[in-house]
């Protein structure tokens, strides 16, 4: 797990670590219960009386009752809320509640899985925030590079050109659909309240006002039906940071690469030393938004695996979920605000994307020369790479000069004659973005 004031930091996490805590968790669940409360006195169920102590004794249990204890207290059956539980029901005895009145008509389950949505409704927010901050830093970048020319490269070597400001059009572009898709699932995370067994048989017939009303009372999403065994919402908010993880990595992958020694085509505006090698200039932010990504797969995994709940309630399956999405929130959220920093202060070098551009001495267009040159020979493609593999420079390789010029020849190899359509790509994402925040206001 990612959880402490050791790792956090490093990881990007130290914002998001308080709203996914012990104590938030604990929290989570006390403003579950005093909530509910409120809903219950709304439709009857209880007074409203008895609904303002207990919702005032949970909120000072979630000030003093220590997690740790609660854990302990826990484990005998499985789960905090039923120790939390007791701790509130004795809390409000004194001023007359009856325990019937706190919890009702609820299940454990109910307060952990609705508590789980507050949480990361709230730790999500944060998360597409930065989202869109990392999206908004290289929209920046495609618009200020939009013509600024570089190596593309494909399965790690020279292909063709393209520019910096087309790959960093890419990134926002990856950037801005996991942060819709993330804002879409946020929206929707529902309340959970089903009773024992899910027909809230205990609160009939006021079972269905008393969910409606609770999901009002914490701002989530009413459901329609309770879903205690049907995880579909957890597997899409898992799914949500997955892909969000996934659109980081591929940014924080190419920021790497780009900033090796021997490519130095980018740097970050504060670059990370290194303990025995003063020399270096790592780029720190790129690569723990990198690590803290790469870690979110198997979490993913492991809620999607554990969607086969059994009937009513799920032995297991259900309690692999609690730290695993806390796990999930915290480090896609690492991630995304280390790549926000990585991009917003991103240094682009384009005399060594220049210079990378000509290292091959213009092979890297020889598809261009051998295009033109079919025009004039059958045999274009051999003679080209029968140049290149002799490395002969082409625009003054005896063979291609027989049926060109060396002055068209050397046209041919100017990587800025031959960007196709990139700085039109730049332009779409960016008018796109413009069309999708117009129709936002």
């Amino acid at each position: 797990m990612t959880r402490g004031e050791l790792f956090d930091p490093v990881f990007g996490g130290e914002r998001l670590g308080p709203l996914l805590s012990d104590r938030a968790w604990l929290s989570a669940m006390l403003e579950v219960e005093g909530a509910l409360a409120h809903a219950a006195a709304d439709s009857g169920v209880i007074t409203a009386d008895h609904a303002v102590i207990i919702a005032s004794a949970a909120r000072d249990l979630s000030g003093t009752l220590d997690p740790a204890l609660l854990g302990v207290e826990g484990a005998a059956g499985g789960n905090p809320v039923i120790p939390l539980v007791r701790h509130l029901r004795t809390a409000c005895a004194p001023a007359g509640v009856p325990g019937s009145a706190v919890h009702t008509g609820a299940t454990s389950q109910d307060v952990i899985d609705t508590a789980l949505m507050l949480l990361a409704h709230r730790a999500g927010t944060v998360v597409a925030d930065d989202l869109a901050a990392a999206a908004e830093a290289a929209a920046d970048l495609a618009a200020r590079h939009r013509d600024t020319p570089m190596a593309g490269r494909t399965l790690g070597q020279q292909a063709l050109p393209t520019t910096f400001g087309a790959l960093a059009a890419g990134w926002c572009a990856g950037l801005d659909r996991a942060h819709r898709a993330l804002r879409l699932v946020l929206t929707a995370l529902p309340v959970q309240f089903g009773g024992a067994a899910g027909t809230l048989a205990a609160l009939h017939p006021h079972g269905l006002d008393v969910a409606d009303r609770l999901a009002d009372e914490l701002g989530l999403a009413r459901q329609t039906v309770p879903w205690h065994t049907d995880r579909v919402r957890i597997g899409e908010l898992a799914a949500a940071l997955g892909v969000a993880a996934g659109a980081i990595a591929k940014v924080a992958t190419d920021i790497v690469l780009m900033a090796a020694t021997e490519v130095g085509e980018v740097t970050e505006n504060s670059p990370g030393g290194s303990s025995a090698m003063p020399h270096k200039r790592n780029p720190v932010a790129a690569v723990t938004a990198r690590g803290a990504a790469l870690r979110v797969p198997g979490l993913v995994s492991t809620v999607l695996g554990a969607m086969a709940h059994e009937f009513q309630r799920a032995a297991g399956a259900w309690h692999a979920e609690w730290e695993t999405v806390t796990d999930l929130l915290r480090l896609t959220g690492g991630a995304a605000h280390r790549i926000a920093n990585s991009l917003g202060g991103l240094q682009v070098d384009a005399t060594a994307m220049r210079d990378n551009l000509d290292a091959t001495g213009g092979m890297l267009l020889a598809e261009r020369v051998a295009g033109a040159l079919a025009a004039h020979t059958d045999a274009a493609r051999d003679l080209v790479t029968a140049a290149c593999a002799a490395g002969r420079a082409l625009d003054s390789d005896p063979s291609v000069l027989a049926h060109l010029d060396a002055e068209t020849v050397r046209e041919l190899l100017d990587p800025a004659h031959y960007l196709g359509h990139a700085g039109d790509l730049v332009d779409r994402v960016l008018a796109s973005r413009a069309t999708a925040e117009e129709a936002s206001r």
